[in-house]
């Protein structure tokens, strides 16, 4: 008993003997991760703005090219209220927001709404905040430690960000002022400050984490649907006022930045940041401010086979694939029939017929959107190969095989409802592509356009295959080397599509293998290379797989 109780806030802790207080546990735990994970971000939102204002001034070089980007793009209500307001479109500070802006600030937001539900209702449902409560601090000053730290990685993401952009900006290409380079990043990660607390907010009113990021998610979507209809000339532009999305659409960095906006942010941050410590405070270590009010019968469907609780484990990552993959076909159809009439006289011609597309029009334009498609397909084959290895690091693989389940029954399956998924993801995709294109005024067959998503099955099972081929042999490399051959493609196709490089290391990506449909007819000979690439890999795989030791490390 003495024991237990002399040695406990030292192993809580873990900072008593450091010099360090004991009450701070919270707050430099939280901050450690999320600087970690917001400095990495940084690097991302960093580049992707470095690498849209470079491309901008290498593929549109005259007047006459970005005037006719303008014209496309400049008025288009589609495009605005997808995209925000493109103003001086004809400038690379103009295409640089108007490409990167909103996009880059709903990707913040998931950030800050995940980091802030995983850090607090998380650790809570894990139960180690029991052990810190069990300390120095109280409730609510461990939720407000909680926000300090969340504040830090938020920083990190700007610092980061701002770092990019003021070094790079000295390049003629980029030609961003470091003034306006540290104005943009912060507009940059106001959504993300935003959405952590939101995330904070959500943590103390539902019982799960799920629910809080539900609930979290949720919002944002209503934020984002609100600036959407503000934005579509329905004469309701007022709504702008009434969303969070909203406000960080109207600082407008880089053409006429304004700071009225930064007035609202910063109020609800503190508003809503204020209402989560003081809920946190007011509840119990385990329980929410609003009930728990799941009563429904327990629901036993699918689970009287293995095939059957496959479909269940994989069924929530599954659906938000399919959703996203959904949502990009309709988003990119609908701007097909105007971006393919900006490619007419543009030098971006160039870089589509490198990267497979030929020709102009709406088909060039989806035949390299399809590019994207493939990769998203690409990550959601990978994000099978990591599940598979959670099953067996986190040891709810062992139950289920010490039964009538075998190991090459257990791992075929998996696979086998993955290639289904990842069939009916891209034929969603396809579809839903249709549908925008046809929604836009392209005049495209639905069925070439189907058929074009189903073309980009192919690098995603051969992606798939490889990853289980790793994991059969050595399964603690397997997610570093399946992220390892998507991203080496993507390096490989970009690098090829904007610089030629040698043929042979162009034939090593597996999205340079995909024929750019429906701009040109599906290589059905390499399709057939992939598929039985991805089936090879795969039987190894598994016969690997049976032959070793389960490993929980």
């Amino acid at each position: 008993m003495t024991v237990d109780v002399v040695d406990a806030p030292v192993a809580g802790t873990g900072a008593a003997s450091a010099g360090r207080s004991p009450a701070s546990v919270v707050l430099r735990r939280t901050a450690r991760r999320t600087i970690r994970s917001g400095a990495a971000w940084g690097y991302v939102f960093g580049a992707i703005v470095i690498s849209s204002a470079w491309s901008y001034s290498g593929i549109y070089k005259t007047p006459a090219q970005r005037t006719a980007l303008a014209t496309a793009f400049g008025s288009n209500r589609t495009t605005i209220a997808l995209f925000g307001p493109a103003p001086h479109l004809d400038t690379v500070a103009g295409f640089t927001v108007f490409k990167t802006f909103l996009t880059l600030t709903l990707v913040g937001a998931v950030w800050g709404l995940l980091t802030a539900t995983k850090l607090l209702r998380g650790e809570e449902d894990t139960g180690r905040w029991e052990l810190l409560l069990s300390g120095a601090t109280t409730r609510g000053r461990a939720t407000a430690q909680a926000l300090v730290g969340l504040l830090a990685g938020v920083t990190a993401l700007w610092a980061v960000t701002a770092l990019l952009l003021v070094v790079a900006g000295r390049s003629s290409r980029v030609a961003i002022a470091p003034g306006a380079g540290l104005f943009f990043a912060l507009s940059l990660v106001a959504g993300a400050l935003m959405f952590t607390a939101v995330g904070a907010l959500t943590s103390q009113l539902s019982p799960t984490r799920r629910q809080a990021a539900g609930y979290a998610g949720a919002f944002l979507g209503v934020s984002y649907a609100l600036r959407l209809v503000a934005d579509s000339g329905t004469g309701l532009h007022w709504l702008v006022w009434c969303t969070p999305v909203g406000w960080v659409e109207g600082l407008q960095p880089l053409t006429s930045p304004r700071w009225l906006p930064f007035v609202p942010i910063v109020a609800f941050v503190v508003v809503v940041g204020a209402v989560a410590v003081r809920l946190a405070a007011a509840r119990d270590i385990g329980s929410s401010t609003l009930p728990d009010r799941d009563r429904a019968e327990p629901r036993l469907r699918l689970l009287d086979g293995q095939l059957g609780l496959s479909v269940r484990l994989l069924r929530p990552t599954l659906v938000a694939w399919a959703a996203a993959l959904v949502v990009t076909g309709l988003v990119f159809g609908l701007v097909a029939e105007g971006a393919g009439r900006s490619l007419s006289g543009s030098s971006v011609r160039d870089v589509f017929s490198r990267l497979g597309a030929s020709g102009s029009g709406a088909s060039a334009y989806l035949g390299v959107t399809f590019l994207i498609v493939a990769v998203l397909l690409a990550f959601t084959a990978a994000t099978q190969v990591t599940a598979a290895r959670s099953e067996e690091l986190e040891g709810r693989l062992d139950p289920l095989l010490t039964r009538t389940v075998t190991r090459r029954s257990w791992l075929a399956g998996r696979l086998l409802v993955a290639v289904v998924a990842l069939a009916t993801c891209a034929t969603l995709a396809g579809l839903a592509m249709s549908a925008g294109a046809a929604a836009g005024g392209a005049h495209l067959g639905a069925a070439t356009v189907v058929g074009a998503g189903l073309n980009t099955l192919a690098p995603s099972v051969c992606v798939l295959g490889l990853g289980v081929l790793v994991f059969g042999i050595a399964p603690r490399a397997a997610a570093p080397a399946v992220y390892a051959v998507v991203a080496w493609s993507i390096l490989v196709d970009v690098v090829g599509g904007f610089g030629g490089i040698d043929h042979w290391l162009a034939d090593t990506s597996v999205f340079h293998q995909m024929a750019a449909a429906p701009s040109v007819p599906p290589n059905w000979q390499a399709i057939g290379w992939m598929v039985a690439t991805g089936l090879i890999a795969s039987a190894a795989g598994c016969a690997a797989f049976v032959r070793r030791d389960l490993q929980d490390a």
